[in-house]
């Protein structure tokens, strides 16, 4: 089924563009947020019924994914240190000091509900978009073939 996504790569272009307000006013930098996005993919529920169908982010890998934000977060990502995001939350030495005593725990949990959230409504932004641009109907056909 990637034939349909990659028919959408210039709208999910554009949508990014769009949407990095809201990433910039989240918990994530943007970072963190492009690692995120690598975990996710995306799935339309009920492609033949138009009234229902819904493009629907698949976040199962997710969980997989929150110590790599914390190696981000501190600057530990790929290519070395990074100097860490620039918002709220970034502790660098405090929080490896709590996660090595294991405190990380509820961080994680909130971090990952936070991710959840903004994918979601990354997904309802790029449906929006979709169907605005009159792309919706044929991108729903092609992902029920």
């Amino acid at each position: 089924m990637s034939d349909w996504t990659d028919r959408i790569v210039s709208d999910r272009m554009a949508v990014d563009r769009e949407f990095s307000d809201r990433v910039r006013a989240s918990a994530f930098n943007n970072q963190e947020w492009g690692l995120i996005m690598t975990a996710v993919e995306f799935e339309i529920e009920h492609p033949d019924d138009p009234d229902r169908a819904r493009l629907v982010p698949d976040t199962e890998n997710l969980p997989q994914m929150v110590p790599e934000l914390e190696k981000v977060q501190g600057g530990m990502g790929p290519g070395g240190p990074t100097g860490g995001g620039d918002h709220a939350g970034s502790g660098g030495v405090f929080d490896a000091i709590r996660g090595v005593l294991g405190l990380s725990g509820d961080d994680d949990a909130e971090r990952l509900n936070d991710a959840e959230r903004l994918v979601g409504e990354y997904a309802d932004a790029l449906q929006q978009h979709l169907e605005d641009s009159g792309k919706w109907d044929d991108v729903r056909d092609e992902y029920g073939e």
